[in-house]
Formats: structure tokens, sequence, C-alpha cells
């Protein structure tokens, strides 16, 4: 596809892992939808404005995004086309009509200079290939003075899936998957990569602040288990171990959990990420000046 230059990224999200998100959209959403309500309220949106939602995903946020603005509009943009059938599908679904979904680059989508009012992203901007072309390039799509707004992993000992996960360790060769800097979930884990970032990228007026949220990671602690030991990073623990032992970290797992069970069983974890906002540049400029 055309306009595509974070390939690796898109092998991944077009493979097992976007068909697992896609699979397990309303999963997802109950892990991460606590931060919807802050990124909306941080995006000031209007009722005319048109939104840009980057990494959108099944396009839970682009909908909630869309309703915002009933006169105006929302274009999620993703890599992964499993997911934005998913999007579409739902969308039509619901009856929302001034929403849209394509598939594209972030780093390299031929946006029109100027289209949005607003730009979103719930955990979606961390697996850049190249940060700074790629916001460089959103802010180019927004209008002068268009405002940026999204939610990305803090450091990762704050992530309830990822703290949970690391339970294992004597169990399973679990590495560091916080990898500041690098493509991936928590690229930008660092508040002074953030800024660097963007400013790099011609945003001013960043801010960076702390948001908490709870997620439900399952209907118990052994659905919660089996869901977390599915995801990629748990996938990618459990092929390097035998059969008996990705039995007791199943079950070591489901144990710790089960400290995090509510009272009707569902299993809670709690989340800190930044929640980002920025001020696009004055006035477009040429890429790469």
């Amino acid at each position: 596809m055309p306009d595509i230059v974070n390939t690796e990224q898109a092998q991944a999200w077009n493979g097992p892992e976007g068909i697992h998100w896609a699979r397990n959209q309303d999963r997802w959403n109950a892990v991460n939808e606590g931060f919807d309500e802050p990124l909306l309220d941080a995006a000031a949106l209007t009722g005319t404005h048109r939104v840009l939602d980057l990494g959108c995903g099944s396009g839970q946020t682009t909908r909630r995004a869309a309703l915002h603005v009933p006169r105006g509009s929302a274009l999620g943009l993703d890599l992964s086309g499993p997911m934005l059938a998913e999007a579409r599908a739902r969308a039509e679904r619901e009856g929302i009509a001034n929403v849209s979904f394509v598939r594209g680059d972030a780093q390299a989508y031929p946006f029109e200079p100027g289209a949005f009012d607003a730009a979103i992203s719930r955990f979606g901007v961390m697996f850049y290939a190249d940060p700074v072309a790629a916001f460089g390039n959103v802010g180019r799509a927004l209008r002068p003075g268009g405002r940026l707004a999204f939610v990305c992993p803090a450091d990762a000992a704050l992530n309830g899936g990822v703290a949970a996960l690391a339970s294992l360790r004597g169990l399973l060769p679990f590495g560091d998957l916080g990898r500041p800097g690098l493509p991936g979930m928590f690229s930008l884990a660092s508040r002074d990569r953030i800024h660097d970032v963007l400013t790099a990228a011609g945003f001013t007026a960043v801010t960076v602040d702390q948001a908490e949220a709870p997620g439900t990671w399952g209907r118990d602690a052994e659905d919660a288990a089996d869901f977390l030991l599915g995801t990629g990073p748990g996938h990618h623990l459990l092929r390097q171990a035998d059969a008996p032992t990705r039995e007791r970290a199943r079950h070591a797992l489901a144990e710790h959990l089960r400290a995090h069970e509510a009272a009707d069983g569902t299993v809670r974890l709690p989340s800190t990420s930044w929640l980002v906002t920025a001020v696009g540049p004055a006035a477009p400029s040429a890429p790469g000046l």
C-alpha cells in the first residue's frame, strides 16, 4: 500500500496482533476506556470540529469523538486492516454517519493541510518509527493553532497488565517490555522525550500530566489470566517455555490476579498514563522545513 513507511509495525498490526485486537475489541475497550473521557475533555472539542483519531484501532474513540461533534466529523487512521474492518462495522451498526476510517501511516499519509481542528489518540502514537516525522505530518494536517491530545503509557511498572505479567519473572523469561525511545508501547514513557518529540515536530504549549484509570481485564481471575497470556507480550513469554511451565505460569498468574477480584469477581487493575496536550504550528509548513 502506498504511503506506508512504518513497515515493521504495519506487518505486526495486520498479522496475529491486529487480528487479536480486532477479535477482542470489547475486552481491550474495557481495559482502556477509563481514559476516554479525560482524553476527549482535553481535546476541547466543539460541535463543528473536524477530528483526526491517530492509531484509532477498532474505533471506539473515533466514534465517541464523532458524537461530540454532531455538525463536524471524525476520521480514524490506523495501519491495521483487521481493526479498521471492525471499526467500520461498529460505526455502521451504531448509525454514526459523521465518522469514517482510512488505512494509513501517520508518518507519511497525504493529509490535506489544515484539514482538522483537533487530533486525538488513545494509546495509538507510541509505535512510530520516526515520531518527529509523524507528529510533524499531523501538525501540518491541523489548522493553524489546532489542538493535539493523546494518552500514552507512563512507566511500565505503573501499567496494571504489565505488572501482573511481571509477577511471573521466576517462571518465564520476562525481559524489559519498556523500551523508551524505540517504537513500542513504552516509547513515550519519558515526559522529557514527549516534550522533545513534540517540540521538534513544531508543537507548542506542551503539557504532560498523569492520568490514572482502572481497567477491567476479565470476569474472574482465571479469565483475566488467560486474556493476559493471550496478548502479544503474554504469548511471547509462553512460547519460550515448555508445556508444564506454561501451565504453572497460568496458575500462578491466576493466583496473583485473585487479589484484584472485585465483589462480582471481575478483575480490575490500575493503570497510570500520560495525558498530553499541545498546540499545533501557527501556520502550515512544508515537509522537512
